[in-house]
C-alpha cells in the first residue's frame, strides 16, 4: 500500500494542538473504512415527531451489564433529539431491508411516514416492524468525540428472530452469501 502526500497533512512535531506528527485527512479516513463491512442498522429516538437514522458504528460494548455504542454526527438532523433523549430503539435490519434503510440515511426523509410499519414500544419508544433483532435502551452517557458524539446505552428489552443482516460495504448494501 502507497500513502501519498495527499492523504496525510503533516503538523510540527512540538505542536501543542497536536501529539500526532501526521494526521490522515478525513477523505483517506473514510476509504479506509468503506472497506468493512458493517451490518446496518436503525436508531429511533422516541418525541413528539419520532427521529431516526441509519448508523453502521453500532457495537457491543458489554454483556454484563448489556451495553451497545454507536456514533452520530453533532450535525445530523437526529441529533437534537438524540441528545435530550433517556431511551432509544436500536434495530438490526434484515436483508431485504434495503428501502428501510434507505429511507433513514436520506436527509429530509419522513422515516416514519408509509411505507414504513412501526409502533411505539417500551418507554414511548418508536419500534421499526419486521427488523432482525432490536434493543430498547437507556441512555446511559454521551461522549464528545471529534465532530461526533459516542452514544453509550443499556438495553433493557430484546428481541430477535432467525434470518440474514443486511451488510453495508464500498458505499452499499449488500447481503451475505453461503
Amino acid at each position: 500500500m502507497t500513502v501519498t502526500t495527499a492523504d496525510v497533512s503533516a503538523t510540527p512535531a512540538d505542536s501543542p494542538a497536536s501529539p500526532a506528527s501526521h494526521s490522515v485527512r478525513p477523505p483517506a479516513f473514510r476509504e479506509v473504512f468503506r472497506r468493512q463491512a458493517a451490518g446496518v442498522w436503525v436508531v429511533t429516538v422516541p418525541g413528539e415527531r419520532p427521529a431516526g437514522f441509519t448508523a453502521t458504528s453500532v457495537t457491543s460494548v458489554s454483556a454484563e451489564p448489556p451495553l451497545v455504542s454507536f456514533g452520530i454526527g453533532r450535525t445530523a438532523s437526529t441529533w437534537p433529539a438524540l441528545s435530550r433523549a433517556t431511551h432509544i430503539g436500536v434495530h438490526l435490519l434484515a436483508e431485504d431491508q434495503r428501502t428501510l434503510a434507505g429511507t433513514f440515511a436520506r436527509s429530509g426523509a419522513d422515516r416514519f411516514a408509509p411505507p414504513t410499519s412501526w409502533h411505539t414500544g417500551a418507554h414511548g419508544v418508536p419500534v421499526l416492524d419486521g427488523v432482525l433483532a432490536r434493543l430498547v435502551c437507556e441512555v446511559e452517557t454521551r461522549i464528545d468525540a471529534g465532530d461526533h458524539t459516542v452514544v453509550l446505552a443499556r438495553a433493557v428489552e430484546s428481541e430477535h428472530r432467525d434470518g440474514r443482516p443486511l451488510l453495508y460495504h464500498s458505499g452499499g448494501y449488500h447481503t451475505l452469501r453461503d
